[in-house]
């Protein structure tokens, strides 16, 4: 039998988000079953699936050892490497990240990752230990691809998390990004909306009609100058899919420089640039109602450099 005490940073999620987290070895079908047979309990209790935790609750597993066999993942512990912050309270964190790091790490991947360098940086500060949490750990709620520039929010605590990503949902919070475009872009600004589908070897595909598996993507662009026959845009997503901005110029005809995916395999030979010159340079926060994080509204912060490789404009 385990046993575990609810902290602040588990309290607030269901019994079975709970233990879906803390115990990842153990199957939905088995954990479904072991509540019905009540071999998991609340405070000495039969539970629902439904359950919401609260502090100092405590959660009994009547299940074997070997789901327990689980290994933290503390290789961040041995992470040195600098951060570039934008802001910090006790809640969040708002860092610039550079091109070339990714945020997550992948399946092939072993290098330094964002989330990596922010964990060490709070258990230095004694503000994470991931020995004293059962089911959380410090997050990033909006994903930069690994050379997009640009600003990334972490979230501190759960309540944090929570709440900054039902903010995104709602559009709350406003991200704008700048990016260097090939092509001049003749419109000063407009509003498109076109359909995604995610597709192999990590490419997305955009048709300009609805069809059954595509999804609504909206992009708002506002071009900031035009130069050499390149455009400095700046884009408003209204919509967040996976490399929306890249794949939505080019369909457009304005491939974003240095993008080796969706961009001009000419213009950035011959301009010797090899990742996209793409910022998240703006986060503002629009909150429309209470929470703990109220004292953001109405506030706006902004890289101080965009880090792209060209200086053009």
């Amino acid at each position: 039998m385990k046993e575990f005490k609810i902290n602040k940073n588990d309290s607030g999620q269901r019994v079975d988000k709970f233990i879906l987290k803390t115990v990842p070895k153990l199957p939905k079908s088995l954990l479904y079953k072991y509540i019905r047979l009540k071999r998991i309990k609340v405070n000495k209790k039969r539970c629902e699936i439904s359950q919401v935790l609260a502090e100092n609750d405590m959660v009994e597993m009547y299940i074997n050892d070997e789901f327990f066999d689980i290994k933290k993942n503390t290789e961040f512990l041995t992470i040195n490497s600098s951060l570039n912050i934008i802001y910090e309270d006790e809640n969040i964190l708002i860092v610039n990240k550079p091109a070339g790091t990714d945020v997550h790490r992948g399946s092939e991947n072993n290098k330094e990752t964002l989330i990596d360098i922010i964990k060490s940086y709070l258990y230095q500060k004694n503000e994470y230990n991931p020995d004293e949490e059962n089911s959380f750990s410090p997050a990033i709620c909006n994903r930069l691809d690994r050379n997009t520039t640009g600003l990334v929010i972490a979230a501190k605590n759960a309540q944090s998390l929570r709440e900054i990503n039902e903010r995104i949902r709602s559009r709350e919070i406003v991200k704008k990004y700048l990016c260097i475009c090939c092509g001049i872009i003749s419109k000063n600004e407009f509003i498109k909306t076109d359909y995604l589908k995610k597709c192999q070897h990590n490419r997305v595909e955009i048709i300009s009609n609805p069809v059954q598996g595509y999804k609504k993507i909206i992009t708002g662009c506002k071009v900031i100058s035009r130069k050499n026959n390149f455009t400095l845009a700046e884009i408003n997503l209204i919509t967040g899919r996976t490399h929306q901005i890249r794949a939505h110029l080019a369909y457009l005809g304005y491939p974003i420089l240095g993008d080796g995916k969706y961009g001009s395999v000419t213009v950035n030979k011959r301009m010797g640039i090899f990742h996209q010159q793409l910022c998240a340079y703006s986060l503002e926060f629009k909150l429309n109602s209470g929470g703990i994080l109220n004292y953001l509204n109405g506030k706006i912060f902004k890289v101080p450099d965009t880090g792209f490789s060209l200086n053009i404009f």
